[in-house]
């Protein structure tokens, strides 16, 4: 009777070694499944020795093409236009005709008031003989009684008549003020100009300027003639050189300074008045600790930059300074400080991606 009790008790116990036994096994290969996902991988990297050295800042703005001459022309009197004798796009020469307009009403204007200015001259005479001088003789006569004898006979009024008439005579054609193209020339001949509107435009050539803007907190970083190369939007392969001629000393209510720079003459056929550009500013600064930007990397929200010391991968904290296009400047850290570099650190420049402090590198040649 007491066999019976105890098989079934063995049987059990037996039942739970084996289930003990069968997990422990099971968790062992569970632990070299992992091992084999997860293999340990050597950070390879290269590296640049920080020195202090020349650095080319670069600042990029948005602007436009003007000319350093530029004329609006218009008439002063409303007459037909008879004669054109240029068309936009155009080169001309300074005093070349641009337009005529029809003279006949003005040259008639202009001989009406000549004969007006000659009879108060003879009105101006008879004042002055009448009170015993002699006219031809205006420098024995007073002041007062010249001054008096020009107002009765209307002469200075007719003077200014005159004056009037042959200006809007003369001034019926239209020439060039200087070297230049034509531009914004619409009106057809035969029909009246609209005087409150520029006739055409007169574009220099001796000139073309790139008109920019930059921030307020920039203006410590441009100077007047520090080098800048305009590519136009219309044209992104030409690069063309130039110079700062003028910072404009007046910060607008948007925080901006207007800035002007000379290009070269070469450019001077491919940039069009108004042409949109994008204008790089490069100032070469002296004795700056230059770091490539991928030497760069963010971790927890901040600047980190890597250096190699005994074969392993240290995180030094840092703040970019100036950018280009591929460097950029990091501040000094100095003695004891804890942020930056110091001249002679072996800053790791490829590889940096994934790694992590005091992580084992190996060095490869770059």
């Amino acid at each position: 009777m007491r066999m019976r009790h105890t098989l079934p008790v063995v049987l059990c116990l037996i039942a739970v070694v084996q289930a003990g036994c069968s997990d422990i096994k099971t968790g062992t290969v569970d632990s070299e499944g992992v091992a084999t996902v997860l293999p340990d991988e050597t950070n390879h990297v290269t590296v640049s020795v920080l020195k202090r050295q020349p650095f080319s800042h670069e600042l990029v703005s948005n602007g436009k093409i003007t000319a350093t001459q530029v004329a609006d022309l218009r008439f002063t009197t409303s007459e037909p236009v008879v004669h054109i004798y240029a068309q936009n796009g155009d080169r001309v020469c300074k005093g070349d005709k641009l337009a005529e307009l029809d003279k006949f009403k003005l040259h008639n204007s202009t001989e009406n008031a000549r004969d007006a200015l000659e009879r108060a001259k003879l009105e101006m005479q008879d004042v002055l003989i009448g009170q015993g001088y002699a006219a031809a003789d205006t420098a024995n006569i007073p002041v007062e009684m010249l001054k008096l004898a020009r107002v009765k006979s209307g002469y200075d009024q007719s003077r200014v008549q005159y004056d009037l008439a042959r200006y809007e005579e003369e001034h019926a054609t239209l020439t060039a003020p200087f070297d230049g193209i034509v531009a914004n020339l619409n009106t057809k001949p035969y029909n009246l100009p609209n005087t409150s509107e520029p006739f055409c435009t007169i574009i220099g050539t001796q000139g073309m300027e790139a008109d920019f803007t930059v921030l307020e907190n920039e203006l410590t970083l441009i100077r007047v003639g520090d080098k800048v190369v305009v590519t136009p939007y219309a044209e992104t392969n030409a690069k063309y050189d130039g110079r700062v001629s003028q910072i404009n000393p007046y910060v607008d209510d948007k925080g901006m300074v207007r800035v002007k720079a000379t290009v070269s003459t070469t450019a001077q056929a491919r940039l069009f008045y108004g042409m949109n550009v994008r204008v790089h500013v490069y100032r070469v600064l002296a004795d700056e600790l230059v770091i490539p930007k991928s030497a760069v990397v963010m971790r927890s929200g901040k600047q980190v930059v890597f250096t190699l010391k005994n074969g392993k991968a240290v995180w030094n904290y840092v703040t970019i300074g100036l950018e280009n296009g591929d460097q950029c400047t990091v501040n000094e850290r100095g003695d004891g400080g804890a942020e930056g570099l110091n001249p002679g650190d072996a800053v790791i420049v490829t590889g940096n991606v994934n790694l992590a402090h005091d992580a084992p590198v190996t060095l490869m040649d770059r």
